[in-house]
């Protein structure tokens, strides 16, 4: 049974009608649908469990104290990191990546250098920017190559001496692009620099085992990964969380208060301040539960099948230009093409006409769509429940929309 008749009656969403069609969802890189197991999850702990954690001792409090660490421990084996307390909850990547660059900023001193790549989405390029505002630091980028790879050679040249962190997109969420991250790490080492990793586009889609990565620090958001929105994970390496002063204070992260200093808590909970995404924990454990039973061995040549389906067949339409690599090795879940002619807006809200949701714009990747010299382009990305008829069904819609438009 392929995935995809496994998995679509578990998701009620798909049940919709859309402008008189089926709904075809092809926008799970923006934001996948939710099982019921996940739906559920959050509705019984609302119904049965909720209260603020770590600080009542009353049975509520305690339930949810412990549904909400016991998702710390579902990620932790679900990303192969070694210590639970390396596990540390964000609202999302973007809040972790945030978070880490505004800790890193501390550390930082003028005339330090922060590598990253032209790729990346602007949650791990912004937060860098700022931080190095702030410290006199400068920024530099691996270039693009070819269909959408970055240059290694041009990466030897870029790190130096002054490097300090080098952080890189796991898979481009434009390209499909599976970047070297452990080779990358391995070469960021070399120069004692610190590795990170933003992981939106891999966590949802591949097997993960932080200890063969070669990275310190890796994020990543529950609600692309089945989960609901409003939680995310940083992952960090213990001895480098260790030395590491908090950017964010308040309730939670800290031991102690006085009216002048303050001694902060123990690991994760230092850099966790205020209360947390407690429902969206629990639901991230039942997204994680959900992912696990299925195995990502498995979801991975699910939708890398999908996705090398999709190049093939919208490469053949004319005016049509895919982006991203098109030789046989395994790419992420998604696919960026262009109808010649045509902004990518007036394609997606066609396709949509059609019953088939697709993602539209710059996708918050500017430096990547000016290299690509594009201002925008469409989105078509997969996730468990999306079949090869799909698929199919974005094929048969594409050469027809000129004539429609």
């Amino acid at each position: 049974m392929r995935l995809d008749e496994q998995t679509r009656a578990d998701f009620p969403i798909l049940e919709r009608i859309v402008n008189g069609q089926p709904l075809v969802y092809l926008d799970s890189a923006a934001s996948s649908q939710k099982p019921r197991a996940v739906i559920e999850a959050m509705t019984r702990y609302y119904e049965r469990s909720h209260s603020n954690v770590h600080r009542s001792i009353h049975t509520l409090g305690e339930e949810a104290t412990e549904l909400y660490e016991a998702a710390r421990d579902r990620v932790q084996r679900f990303i192969g990191a070694p210590r639970r307390d390396e596990v540390i909850f964000t609202r999302g990547t973007t809040d972790g990546l945030s978070l880490l660059a505004d800790t890193l900023a501390l550390t930082l001193s003028a005339g330090d250098e922060v590598l990253v790549t032209r790729m990346e989405h602007h949650s791990n390029l912004v937060p860098w920017q700022m931080a190095a505002q702030r410290r006199g630091a400068t920024i530099k980028a691996v270039p693009v190559v070819g269909e959408g790879r970055l240059d290694l050679d041009a990466l030897d040249r870029l790190i130096t001496g002054r490097t300090r962190v080098v952080s890189v997109a796991h898979v481009s969420n434009v390209l499909g692009t599976i970047n070297p991250v452990a080779e990358i790490g391995r070469r960021a080492h070399a120069a004692g620099a610190i590795m990170v990793v933003d992981g939106a586009q891999a966590a949802p889609h591949m097997a993960l085992d932080m200890s063969r990565l070669e990275c310190d620090f890796y994020a990543f958001s529950g609600h692309k990964m089945l989960g609901p929105t409003g939680i995310g994970v940083l992952w960090g390496r213990r001895e480098i969380l260790e030395r590491l002063e908090p950017a964010r204070g308040g309730s939670e992260m800290i031991k102690q208060v006085w009216i002048d200093h303050a001694q902060y808590n123990d690991l994760p909970w230092r850099f966790e301040p205020g209360t947390p995404p407690i429902a969206e924990a629990i639901g991230l454990t039942a997204a994680v539960e959900y992912l696990e039973k299925l195995g990502m061995e498995r979801v991975a040549e699910h939708e890398g099948a999908l996705a090398a389906q999709a190049v093939e067949a919208l490469a053949t339409i004319p005016g049509v230009t895919v982006f991203g690599p098109r030789r046989a090795e395994p790419r992420g879940a998604v696919i960026a093409f262009a109808v010649e002619g045509l902004h990518p807006h007036d394609v997606a809200a066609y396709l949509d006409g059609e019953g088939i949701a697709v993602r539209a714009g710059h996708h918050c990747a500017q430096p990547l769509l000016d290299f690509l010299g594009v201002v925008g382009t469409t989105r078509a990305s997969f996730g468990v429940y999306t079949s090869p008829d799909d698929v199919d069904r974005l094929a048969r819609a594409l050469p027809g929309i000129r004539a429609a438009l």
